[in-house]
């Protein structure tokens, strides 16, 4: 599988595009991510991002292929009356997003269970206890006016918003969202992520209070991620080499 190829303003691999986004799929639900036949992962394949690709309505994450995601137009107006229409909570997230948070190219929209139960917290800010939580140190937006299952153009908008130029956000009461200009790093994020909320979790669950890292050693360590971004790419080849060789069919 070659890396991950970088969208342009004028040349876009949808073919590629859809490998790794596929594959982003089954390593959701490899890690038991997923919800069911919910939850939608999406990429831009416009210079605009208005037309992205997204996951099938209603089709389980372990059997998503390349050739499965389907390709909508965020400024049609019809897509929801046609018979492959997305689910109608993909459409209402997914199109906001393309729209609004320039950003996002991709966007993993997840239920992870640590992320999902620190989001559903009175307080669900991850707190800088180790390295990987240091990692997300003033760099996630926090949405914690949910208002139901996202069916609603609103309810996309308010969710976008909330991104400000982040490249994450905890959803409250509701699960997580990761964004960034390719899937390797839109996935590295996201696994990042609910490890970071297990190892909360984890810390919350032994009823003592946490030792928070000072906030110039976590935004040190911040940075430090940043630097390291050469390593997003290579967990993620990493991470589809093991499905080229354990079940190579969300390539097709």
């Amino acid at each position: 599988m070659t890396n991950e190829i970088r969208p342009s303003s004028d040349e876009i691999d949808e073919r590629q595009l859809r490998i790794d986004l596929a594959a982003a799929l089954r390593l959701a639900a490899r890690n038991d991510w997923h919800e069911g036949v919910a939850n939608h992962f999406s990429a831009a394949v416009s210079p605009d991002g208005r037309r992205f690709l997204v996951n099938p309505r209603w089709r389980h994450f372990s059997t998503v292929r390349a050739s499965d995601l389907i390709l909508v137009d965020a400024d049609d107006p019809d897509t929801m009356t046609r018979p492959d229409a997305p689910d109608p909570s993909a459409w209402s997230i997914h199109s906001a997003l393309h729209k609004h948070v320039p950003q996002a190219r991709v966007a993993l929209h997840i239920h992870p269970p640590y992320a999902t139960a620190i989001a559903c917290l009175k307080d669900p800010v991850i707190k800088p206890i180790d390295q990987v939580t240091a990692r997300f140190f003033n760099r996630m937006g926090y949405d914690l006016d949910f208002g139901g299952v996202a069916m609603e153009e609103e309810e996309g908008a308010r969710i976008a918003a909330s991104f400000g130029n982040h490249g994450a956000v905890m959803m409250g009461n509701h699960g997580v969202t990761t964004v960034a200009a390719t899937v390797a790093e839109a996935f590295d994020a996201l696994y990042h992520l609910e490890r970071a909320a297990r190892t909360l979790w984890l810390a919350y669950s032994t009823g003592q209070p946490l030792s928070i890292i000072p906030d110039n050693v976590a935004e040190q360590t911040a940075q430090s991620w940043e630097e390291m971004k050469a390593a997003e790419f290579v967990h993620f080849d990493e991470m589809k080499r093991i499905l080229d060789r354990e079940d190579p069919s969300y390539a097709d």
